[in-house]
């Protein structure tokens, strides 16, 4: 989520419950799975947002450049620096999705890769990436010993998972685009390079695929990977996860502090977690990245992206099929509350049972040209998948050439 998710963002598993993950990694905290006083989960107050240019200038900076600490993790615990200067190159790199910002590489280095005076399967060249902090989502201290950089501490941010580049410069490499799920971002198989890790854990990392994370491996041991989220268009929404635990500070500081590894504090007691750490390095942070979050607007359909006629047709079915759920200038009525047993939408049970409120929310349809797949797991490939399978399940009758515009409506949202 982002989410910093979030999106975001990994983590490694345990047999039995989040405790053992700290014996076991010698995180410097304590998860407490025993009986817990009631109170309100971190980050579910309401707020109100400060959206002056100062807020939203270390908002951004948070969510692009803001590790939480997290180093104490990658580096000491999963030793991912090891890995990076040994054997991800640049190709390798963006062959599991990371992403490249062409803004932070200097006018005469773009130049000499554009010659093919740069050796993209060297690693040292990551290394030169990552000390001109150009790999989106990932944040290196590269120190220079005898005229050789070497990476010495390697941690995540939140655009690591939700953000991409436009690829102006090349595949993988190009201007930021804050916000846009990377569906592309292959997050278990970059954990399974970890040498900290068993061949077991390897083998669930690796099942994944592009695009999809799991949230809670580490909490139960459980896999259900998530597709990626959108961190645009939330300003709007009450509650940004697919099962509706809390809005989007809940969600940044769930991720921050028990996926990223960040030090800092969370507690949700409906989940029997409560985490402590001095510093706190997560909350004092929270205000300005939900700001920054919420001034991401969703993108705009391109031009000529959909049929105009047909989506204007598309609308009227949809709105005599799906308002109901899709309901309000947000379409979603978990605005107003409602969430949804599995079995009312066809959906797969298996995350929503690992989870606080056992259900799913109506997902808001927002930027919905730009993200395949769709639902949580990712189980419909395209918006006529999506269509078809609520056809079918809801029994809605709508003939061939209504599924048609109804797609070409949710194309244009």
């Amino acid at each position: 989520m982002a989410i910093c998710f979030g999106r975001v963002v990994a983590s490694f598993p345990v047999h039995r419950v989040a405790a053992v993950l700290v014996l076991v990694f010698g995180v410097a905290c304590a998860i407490q799975k025993s009986e817990m006083s009631p109170g309100t989960p971190t980050g579910a107050a309401p707020a109100s947002d400060d959206f002056s240019p100062q807020t939203l200038a270390a908002g951004r900076q948070v969510f692009r450049f803001e590790t939480f600490g997290d180093e104490q993790f990658w580096t000491d615990t999963a030793r991912m620096h090891e890995v990076v200067q040994k054997s991800v190159s640049p190709t390798t790199a963006l062959s599991v999705g990371l992403k490249v910002d062409a803004d932070a590489i200097p006018a005469d280095v773009a130049a000499a890769i554009k010659a093919g005076k740069v050796d993209l399967n060297d690693p040292a060249t990551t290394v030169t990436l990552l000390k001109l902090n150009a790999v989106v989502g990932l944040k290196g201290t590269v120190t220079t010993v005898n005229g050789r950089d070497n990476l010495t501490r390697l941690g995540i941010t939140c655009a690591l998972c939700h953000s991409t580049v436009d690829n102006s410069f090349s595949k993988g490499i190009g201007h930021r685009k804050d916000g846009w799920p990377n569906r592309e971002l292959n997050v278990g198989a970059i954990i399974a390079l970890s040498p900290a890790i068993t061949a077991a854990q390897k083998a669930v990392y690796n099942s994944w695929g592009p695009g999809k994370y799991d949230p809670r491996f580490n909490i139960d041991g459980k896999s259900t990977p998530l597709v990626l989220p959108p961190a645009y268009g939330l300003a709007r929404v009450r509650n940004e996860t697919y099962t509706a635990e809390g809005p989007i500070s809940y969600w940044n500081a769930y991720v921050a502090v028990t996926q990223m590894h960040g030090h800092g504090n969370f507690s949700d007691p409906r989940l029997g977690i409560n985490i402590r750490q001095t510093p706190d390095m997560v909350g004092p942070k929270l205000a300005s990245l939900r700001a920054y979050q919420h001034s991401i607007e969703a993108p705009a359909p391109p031009a000529g992206s959909f049929d105009s006629e047909a989506s204007a047709r598309g609308r009227v079915v949809f709105n005599q099929n799906c308002i109901t759920c899709h309901v309000g200038a947000n379409n979603t009525d978990n605005n107003s509350g409602v969430l949804h047993a599995p079995s009312e939408t066809g959906q797969d049970a298996s995350y929503a049972l690992r989870t606080a409120n056992k259900a799913y929310r109506t997902t808001p349809l927002r930027g919905l040209w730009q993200h395949p797949p769709y639902f949580h797991d990712g189980s419909a490939a395209t918006l006529e998948d999506a269509v078809t399978h609520y056809n079918n399940f809801r029994r809605l009758g709508l003939s061939a050439d209504q599924q048609r515009d109804l797609v070409q409506y949710l194309k244009s949202l």
